[in-house]
């Protein structure tokens, strides 16, 4: 058996995408994509997608060619996550991942690359995935979940302007609860994180409710206070 100074070290990027789809009830929640190896080790296992870093490759560049080349996918949130170098996690050779994490819209989720060797699934129900890829994404839910609360995450799951209530969606998703909808519309005005757009959705039946933004010149480091906890009733 080979000892730790022994093994080969070699460097690779993996990312971790989050896209909101429903589940088999209808109810949005967090959607994975994976890739099923086609090599040794583990072939034939789920995983990541990702793949080797060359010596001349900047890490997020190389992030998001892997992550074009094996889904399709571009992201325009694109953020480095952790890296994972444990000197077991990968047989015969010392593997240093490099993750990142993408936030996509359903939209262009849908138009991700589709086939036998590509597969999305919901987060919180992973198959045994390859290597150590099911405690990357856990540890990828735990920062997204905890990130919510405090920055203005959500957004990158809709569209530049939204409803209150898709809005809510994506926090009911990411947080696995319901959210009171008064409750929540008091909290996100008086963040004052959201601006009227003066406009409301198109299309939608009796009175249209409104579009809002986000107004990132708005925050300041006093207000970055956990601005999504349920208030207990009164």
């Amino acid at each position: 058996m080979p000892q730790p100074s022994d093994l080969l070290t070699r460097l690779a990027v993996s990312t971790v995408i989050f896209a909101l789809r429903p589940d088999h009830s209808g109810r949005s929640v967090l959607w994975t994509p994976l890739v099923r190896r086609t090599r040794e080790p583990q072939r034939g296992y789920w995983a990541l997608p990702g793949g080797w870093l060359p010596p001349n490759e900047e890490l997020e560049v190389a992030a998001a060619r892997t992550l074009r080349a094996t889904t399709g996918l571009a992201p325009k949130y694109l953020e480095q996550l952790y890296t994972f170098g444990q000197v077991d996690r990968s047989p015969g050779a010392r593997v240093v991942s490099v993750v990142y994490w993408a936030l996509v819209q359903s939209d262009e989720a849908a138009r991700a690359s589709a086939g036998p060797n590509v597969r999305w699934v919901p987060a919180d129900t992973l198959p045994a995935l390859a290597f150590d890829h099911n405690r990357i994404i856990e540890y990828a839910l735990w920062r997204l979940r905890n990130k919510v609360e405090y920055a203005e995450i959500a957004h990158a799951f809709l569209g530049e302007t939204f409803t209150l209530a898709e809005l809510r969606e994506v926090y009911e998703a990411v947080l696995q609860r319901s959210l009171d909808p008064a409750n929540f519309r008091r909290q996100m005005i008086a963040s004052g994180r959201l601006r009227e757009t003066g406009e409301r959705l198109a299309g939608a039946p009796h009175r249209p409710p409104r579009l809002y933004r986000y107004d990132t010149s708005a925050v300041t480091a006093e207000s970055r206070e956990p601005f999504m906890r349920e208030r207990p009733a009164s």
